[in-house]
C-alpha cells in the first residue's frame, strides 16, 4: 500500500537553500560545518545537510563516506565513533564534524531544514534502517519546518514508517552509470523513472538540475509534488531552473 503523503511546508518553496549549508571554506566555513550552519541563517537561507552513521550509530553531519576528502584523515565514517568525529577537524575550519543533533539545536525552527539521509546499502537497495531510525529519534520534539529524503527510495520508505509526520521526498537525477559505479545499469534505468514517488508517499523530489527537462518530472509537478533542484552554482542557472523548478539547492554565489 502506498504511503500517506505528508505535504511540504511552503517555506521550502518560498526561501533558497544552501547546499550543505552556506560554506565557504576561505571563510573559515566548511560544508556541513556548524560555522556554514550559522551563516546560512544569518542569511535568511534555507540549508540542505547530508548524514553519515558513526561506528556507535550516530547521525553526524557529513557529506561524503570516506572522511579524507573533508578532513585528510584515512578511513570511513562509520567505522569512528562519535565522540572521536567531533574532534576531527574539517579542513577549512575550527571545529569537528557536528552531529545531527548538535545542528538540531542551533538551526532550532529558524529557517527549513532539508536532510538528505546518504544511501548505506551501497547498491541503492533494502540494506538500510539503522541511520534513518538514528535520524528520527532525533528529530522527536524538533519544532519548524523539516523534511527527509534520500537517492534510495527504500530508506525514505523506511522514514515512512517511521515519522509519518514528517514531509519526505526522493533526491533523483539521471542516474548516469558512471556517477554510480557499482549500482547495476537496470537499477538505475528503473530509478532514473522516478517510479517511487507513490509508494514512499513522496511529497517532493530534489532533481538534477541539468534533468529538468525530463518529462516525468513535469509529469509529477502537475500532480502536485513540489520541484526542488540541485545543485545551482550562479544566478544564470538558477534562472534557468526556476522555468520548472519552484526553488533552488545553491552554493557558490549569493541566490
Amino acid at each position: 500500500m502506498p504511503a500517506t503523503r505528508t505535504a511540504l511546508p511552503e517555506a521550502f518553496l518560498t526561501t533558497p537553500i544552501a547546499h550543505r549549508a552556506y560554506h565557504d571554506r576561505a571563510q573559515g566555513r566548511p560544508e556541513n560545518s556548524r560555522a556554514a550552519i550559522h551563516a546560512a541563517i544569518a542569511a535568511g537561507y534555507g540549508i540542505e545537510i547530508d548524514l553519515q552513521p558513526s561506528a556507535d550509530g550516530k547521525a553526524m553531519v557529513f557529506h561524503d563516506y570516506d572522511l579524507a576528502r573533508l578532513t585528510g584523515a584515512e578511513g570511513m565514517i562509520r567505522m569512528r565513533k562519535a565522540a572521536d568525529l567531533a574532534e576531527l577537524p574539517l579542513i577549512g575550519g575550527d571545529e569537528g564534524i557536528p552531529s545531527f543533533a548538535e545542528v538540531l539545536e542551533i538551526v532550532a525552527g529558524q529557517v527549513p531544514l532539508l536532510v538528505e539521509i546518504k544511501d548505506q546499502d551501497g547498491l541503492l537497495g533494502p540494506g538500510v534502517g539503522a541511520l534513518e531510525a538514528a535520524a528520527v529519534d532525533d528529530l522527536k520534539g524538533y519544532k519548524g519546518p523539516v523534511a527527509l529524503m534520500s537517492f534510495n527510495p527504500n530508506s525514505v520508505r523506511t522514514c515512512a514508517g517511521l515519522a509519518p509526520e514528517i514531509p519526505r521526498g526522493l533526491t533523483t537525477c539521471s542516474f548516469r552509470p558512471a556517477d554510480w559505479r557499482g549500482v547495476p545499469k537496470q537499477r538505475l534505468d528503473r530509478l532514473a523513472g522516478i517510479p517511487d514517488a507513490d509508494p514512499v508517499g513522496a511529497s517532493f523530489i530534489s532533481h538534477e538540475h541539468t534533468d529538468l527537462d525530463r518529462p516525468r518530472v513535469q509529469e509529477l509537478k502537475d500532480r502536485g509534488l513540489a520541484i526542488l533542484c540541485w545543485t545551482i552554482r550562479s544566478a544564470e542557472a538558477e534562472a534557468q531552473a526556476r522555468r520548472i523548478a519552484q526553488n533552488v539547492t545553491f552554493e557558490g554565489y549569493a541566490a
